[in-house]
């Protein structure tokens, strides 16, 4: 089993344990670094290290775009293209395949649109947003797209509900999901099977390659705010025997609440001896929420997009911090404020890298304000640090009985 869970809470739902992958043993609960196109923006692959990072995610759509597979490949898979030796997530790109749709939308009238994203029981069309040019995803492709990156865990492609939109749409989008999901477990136990025989005859212990394959493939659970169709989901997914599950459709528009409810009937019908993984999620509350209901699994763009409009996060009290609405353990800073102008305190005095210790808030603001990007670099180190201790603060409690 790739999965192995270590310690649960007495007190909640929160679990710690080991995820095994081609590229190492994973720490759960644990957060993804967003590197989209191949990089962490403005980081570089020896600094997520660093960091802490134990794995990072990529998306296939954006890669499979630009720079295209052909150079991924010569350079032995995105590992080698973008020097990161860790394991990588990579989406199917379906999300984004839905979300950009807003960009793919022709007007011929003001009255009048033509989408450019069609969906069918086969795939879905789009177009690029880089060049216009046409291509079909299938839950085959997207396999092949993510062999081609060599990513560690995968994900299959999926259709995302808007979270409030009405129950016929999202029973047809749950039901495309569905046959998806099967059609890509189906395929990668076919391409997995001759490799699997050949593994069995050559084992000889329980230390054998056969206890990690290439990869992990994970389902999505979708389904919108409705709770029989997230759990006829969880249900049709959990009979496939995938190597985790993802939770997917939240953080879309929907409140805290309303997601922590549909985390509150979905994670348990899903398998206990699997990984949950709780997609696009989320601010630090809902992560300490989410970890509290099972989940071991995150990735979310907030940490480095607030950190290219300097917002900067503290485990801390901040002088001139901000708490968000039920946040007792953090707070933010908006360092482009002109209050920080003479603030020669050091960006963060208990951060372990020498950058946010030396360098000063003034120093900081003053690098936004004329626009220098060692201020995107500078905050961003201290978000993903923020981000990252946060998760081994979790563990930690979790190990200790007090979470």
């Amino acid at each position: 089993m790739p999965f192995k869970i270590i310690k649960k809470s007495h007190r909640s739902g929160a679990r710690l344990g080991l995820l095994k992958t081609k590229r190492g043993v994973i720490k759960t609960p644990f957060f993804m670094p967003i590197a989209t196109r191949g990089s962490v923006k403005s980081l570089e692959s020896a600094e997520l290290k660093k960091l802490g990072a134990q794995i990072i995610l990529s998306n296939s759509y954006h890669l499979y775009l630009r720079p295209g597979l052909a150079v991924i490949k010569k350079s032995k898979g995105l590992h080698g293209f973008m020097n990161w030796s860790g394991p990588i997530l990579t989406d199917s790109g379906g999300f984004q395949v839905f979300s950009l749709e807003a960009k793919n939308v022709k007007f011929k009238t003001p009255n009048e649109r033509k989408s450019l994203v069609k969906i069918t029981d086969k795939g879905v069309e789009f177009k690029s947003v880089y060049d216009g040019s046409k291509h079909f995803f299938t839950p085959k492709k997207v396999l092949e797209i993510q062999a081609a990156i060599g990513s560690d865990i995968r994900m299959v492609l999926d259709v995302c509900s808007p979270a409030k939109c009405s129950k016929k749409p999202a029973e047809q989008d749950l039901e495309i999901t569905l046959q998806w999901a099967k059609d890509s477990l189906d395929y990668k136990n076919s391409k997995l099977k001759i490799k699997k025989i050949g593994q069995i005859k050559k084992a000889k212990s329980k230390n054998s390659a056969l206890g990690c394959l290439d990869f992990l493939l994970f389902g999505i659970v979708q389904g919108a705010l409705y709770k029989d169709l997230r759990l006829k989901s969880a249900s049709e997914l959990s009979r496939m025997s995938f190597d985790g599950y993802a939770i997917g459709g939240l953080a879309v528009g929907e409140s805290p609440q309303e997601m922590y409810q549909v985390l509150d009937y979905t994670v348990p019908a899903l398998p206990k001896d699997k990984p949950h993984y709780l997609m696009g999620v989320g601010y630090p509350e809902q992560i300490v929420e989410a970890v509290k209901r099972g989940i071991d699994m995150f990735d979310c763009v907030i940490p480095t997009r607030e950190a290219r409009h300097g917002r900067l996060y503290f485990s801390q009290a901040a002088t001139g911090g901000r708490q968000r609405p039920g946040s007792k353990f953090y707070q933010t800073i908006n360092i482009r404020a002109e209050k920080f102008s003479q603030d020669l305190s050091p960006i963060n005095a208990d951060s372990k890298l020498p950058e946010l210790r030396q360098y000063t808030k003034a120093y900081l603001r003053h690098l936004f304000a004329v626009q220098e990007p060692l201020a995107l670099r500078l905050a961003t180190l201290n978000n993903l640090e923020f981000y990252l201790q946060l998760m081994s603060n979790i563990r930690q409690a979790i190990k200790n009985s007090q979470y």
